[in-house]
């Protein structure tokens, strides 16, 4: 009778754990995504007549949604757009509103801000300026999005599978190396070649993959080696329920309720999506932030699995042998 019973509660308790996991990711997921809403979203205002004007009847229509810098002139907040300082600049004329976008930094973002410059005008009729267009082939970034998520999953899964299939440190090392090499040729080809909806250059979005992948696939295996099962759990958590959500790559990390949004760009998942966005139509313009997370994650990977490697030759090096006892005198 006990042997019937302990299969089905065994059963019984992984039925609830699962449940209660899936309850819990869903509701974090949708949460942190139906929550997107301007927060202090970097926006130039173009000096001259009406500008002051402008910037407070912004502020008061959205109140902390935007952080309004001033340029003196139309190239300047043009040049503030390419450099990645601001998704958009407004500029009052006698005809109405005039709205400069960034669209490659973010669809929703420029989105939202012509639906506020509408609002700011009163009506329909706005001249909007894209200095830097989004990829024609996915003018929304959905594509990316959905592209870029089977990259996070599959690290995971190739955590999981070197923590529980190699036994050998230096195998997991090779393993994950060759599998962040392998994703960076692979998804590049993909998603800049085929697919075509990662703009940029083949060889730096391969970098750029092959880094997030090293990251997270070392910190997953690293931990995992260990401290065990609870490493690939909390490295999982870490890399793809916590990451995700904050990568911000579907709308800005600016959308997102802060400080998550500004801590999601210290994970490997925030700082890829950033670093994907500014390697092709930025010309790499803030990409030095993004590139510093990355490799410090890939060492942080590199090193937990230095420990593991360490840890296990300590535990299986032969006992230094008893030296004899000299014989008593007589």
């Amino acid at each position: 009778m006990s042997s019937a019973a302990s299969p089905r509660a065994e059963a019984r308790t992984v039925v609830v754990i699962v449940a209660l996991v899936q309850f819990v990711i869903a509701g974090w997921f949708s949460w942190s995504a139906s929550h997107a809403a301007p927060r202090d979203l970097p926006l130039v205002v173009v000096a001259g007549q009406g500008a002051q004007g402008l910037t407070d009847r912004l502020h008061e229509a959205a109140p902390g949604a935007y952080e309004a810098t001033s340029a003196d002139s139309l190239d300047e907040a043009d040049q503030a757009l390419r450099d990645r300082k601001a998704y958009g600049a407004l500029l009052a004329t006698p005809g109405g509103l005039e709205l400069h976008l960034a669209s490659a930094a973010s669809p929703a973002v420029a989105q939202t801000l012509t639906e506020q410059a509408r609002a700011l005008a009163g009506t329909d009729r706005l001249r909007v300026t894209d200095v830097v267009p989004a990829d024609p082939d996915d003018p929304h970034g959905t594509g990316l999005a959905m592209g870029f998520l089977p990259l996070l999953i599959t690290a995971v899964i190739a955590g999981l599978l070197l923590v529980l299939k190699v036994r050998d440190v230096g195998a997991k090392l090779l393993g994950v190396i060759g599998f962040a090499v392998a994703s960076g040729l692979l998804g590049s080809l993909m998603l800049t070649q085929l697919s075509g909806v990662l703009p940029g250059t083949y060889l730096v979005n391969a970098g750029t993959i092959a880094l997030l992948e090293l990251g997270m696939v070392g910190v997953i295996t690293g931990l995992g080696s260990l401290i065990g099962p609870p490493g690939i759990a909390l490295g999982a958590v870490l890399m793809f329920v916590v990451g995700n959500p904050l990568s911000g790559l579907s709308s800005a990390p600016e959308m997102l309720p802060q400080p998550l949004g500004a801590l999601g760009q210290f994970l490997p998942a925030g700082a890829a999506a950033t670093l994907l966005r500014s390697a092709g139509p930025f010309d790499g313009a803030g990409a030095g932030g993004p590139v510093l997370v990355l490799v410090v994650w890939a060492v942080l990977g590199l090193a937990l699995l230095f420990a593991a490697s360490r840890r296990k030759a300590a535990a299986t090096a032969p006992e230094p042998a008893a030296e004899p006892v000299p014989a008593a005198a007589h």
